[in-house]
């Protein structure tokens, strides 16, 4: 007798909860040892290791990074391949400050559960371990390496202080700026020198101006890199560097090119001589509605409470926008903490080891799994996902 969707959606949730322990303490161990982009090497390895032993087979450093992996199991016969991703990099001196512990066991939890059920299910289910999320943009790597060429269709979760599944991200540029001045004694002789430092002090000061003139939704951040090497020395160089965001790509490289003039300005106002770098950065997400929709229908029936975004929701960025403009993809929100709690703090880092953390690590697994295996299993569905992932690619080309 052929198993119902319902019933392989119970059978998985009942894996999960089987796993519960185990998944717990694999969250744990990496958050206990956390790793900085592209340097996951024991993280990504202990996942590898975990699907390798349950009988994935398990591909290592792919697209040209030692850090990522992908992690295939097959299905009875011919049927979608639905990836799903983990993160786990940490932060730089906050360690898992952004949860991504919890991102990298919830897919392999999930997966761990689909597998207890492929013999009834039409396809494959993939792990593809994703490094450098913070900074580094390893999704947008792979994708450009062709890792999701044969994916048809990718999800997430992703801790926070509240539960969604549609809520949009920011598209992301990297503008790195460098003035190179001349040194001077400066007591002696500071008339003798161009001080790059005041370049780099002007040119922060003319994005403040700027900001009344963007729209709401955008933002500038950035750091110095580089000040100079000793207080009795005009800085004969210096350095920053800045996040341009906004949800719509065009208007974030408008926004760059801005930014560019308030340096451009700086450099005349000093004498500095100026050289930038951009780098394109993460997409805007592109969530699919129809997948969300049965993610949400699934947390709701193991009684997770979800909640459509608010107007004027605050957003960061992510490369799972790259992904999710290349194959229809989700990147819902799990809490794990509080509302309001501020994302990268000290509060998600300690909320990532949590009971509520380790609570909502076992709600992403089970989402994850049920809508999984509705993907598989229901080819109307996956045939509802991709045209509307047709239609919104269209429509964002236009």
């Amino acid at each position: 007798m052929t198993a119902t969707t319902a019933q392989l959606k119970q059978r998985v949730v009942d894996a999960v909860d089987a796993r519960r322990d185990r998944l717990i303490q694999l969250s744990d161990t990496l958050h206990a040892h956390p790793e900085i982009a592209f340097q996951e090497f024991k993280s990504a390895a202990l996942l590898c290791d975990v699907l390798a032993a349950a009988g994935f087979a398990v591909e290592r450093g792919i697209g040209g990074l030692e850090t990522a992996f992908r992690a295939a199991a097959a299905g009875n016969g011919h049927g979608p391949t639905i990836a799903l991703l983990a993160e786990y990099d940490a932060l730089p001196d906050l360690g898992h400050a952004c949860g991504h512990n919890i991102i990298g066991t919830a897919a392999v939890g999930a997966a761990l559960a689909v597998q207890t059920v492929l013999k009834d299910l039409p396809g494959r289910v993939l792990v593809i371990g994703t490094p450098a999320e913070e900074g580094g943009g390893g999704k947008v790597i792979l994708v450009e390496k062709g890792v999701f060429a044969d994916v048809d269709a990718a999800m997430m979760v992703h801790p926070s202080s509240y539960t969604m599944v549609t809520r949009g991200s920011l598209a992301s540029f990297r503008l790195d700026i460098e003035f190179n001045g001349r040194a001077s004694h400066a007591a002696a002789t500071p008339e003798e020198g161009i001080n790059a430092l005041e370049a780099v002090i002007l040119t922060f000061n003319n994005i403040n101006a700027l900001r009344l003139h963007l729209k709401g939704d955008s933002r500038v951040h950035g750091i110095i890199t580089h000040g100079g090497s000793a207080i009795n020395i005009i800085p004969d160089y210096a350095a920053a560097a800045f996040s341009i965001r906004s949800p719509q790509q065009a208007y974030a490289a408008e926004i760059v090119e801005r930014v560019i003039a308030c340096a451009e300005g700086a450099a005349r106002a000093t004498g500095a001589h100026l050289k930038t770098k951009v780098t394109p950065g993460y997409a805007s997400i592109m969530p699919n509605i129809t997948m969300a929709r049965r993610f949400a229908d699934n947390w709701r029936s193991i009684g997770v409470e979800v909640r459509d975004p608010q107007p004027n929701e605050r957003m960061g960025s992510t490369d799972m926008g790259n992904v999710s403009q290349v194959v229809p993809a989700i990147h819902p929100y799990i809490a794990i903490a509080p509302e309001g709690t501020p994302g990268h703090s000290v509060e998600i880092r300690e909320a990532s080891a949590s009971q509520a953390g380790h609570q909502g690590l076992i709600n992403a697994a089970k989402a994850m799994a049920m809508t999984t295996v509705e993907l598989m299993n229901e080819p109307q569905l996956m045939e509802e996902v991709k045209k509307e992932f047709a239609a919104s690619v269209k429509k964002a080309n236009h």
